[in-house]
């Protein structure tokens, strides 16, 4: 017979709310570096404002599905916490790759 272990993660909370909240706080961080390596001649303007707006759209679905999934854990509910998870990392890995796709277009335009 399996135990039934119950987490308390607090009062559930919003998922939405946090979105918002993650990709401010990624946003910040990242623009800050980016200026950074913009004043240190390592990134232009445009691609270090495209990696700020990355990161702060991975840093929104980063924190999203992370409290999606504490949520899930408050109810004891692994398949929520498996799929809050899941959704996240597939969400931060498209981000990755639509950016990709869309520098190495860009890059290829500029080299013609």
């Amino acid at each position: 017979m399996t135990p039934n272990i119950t987490i308390n993660t607090g009062t559930p909370r919003s998922v939405t709310g946090n979105i918002v909240s993650g990709a401010l706080a990624a946003g910040m961080v990242a623009t800050a570096l980016a200026y950074t390596k913009y004043k240190q001649g390592e990134l232009g303007k445009e691609e270090a404002i495209k990696q700020s707006l990355k990161l702060s759209v991975q840093g929104g679905i980063a924190t999203g599905s992370a409290i999606a999934a504490a949520n899930a854990l408050g109810r004891s509910s692994w398949l929520g916490v498996l799929g809050s998870l899941t959704v996240g990392v597939a969400g931060i890995y498209g981000v990755e790759k639509l950016y990709s796709k869309t520098y190495a277009k860009e890059t290829e335009e500029e080299a013609k």
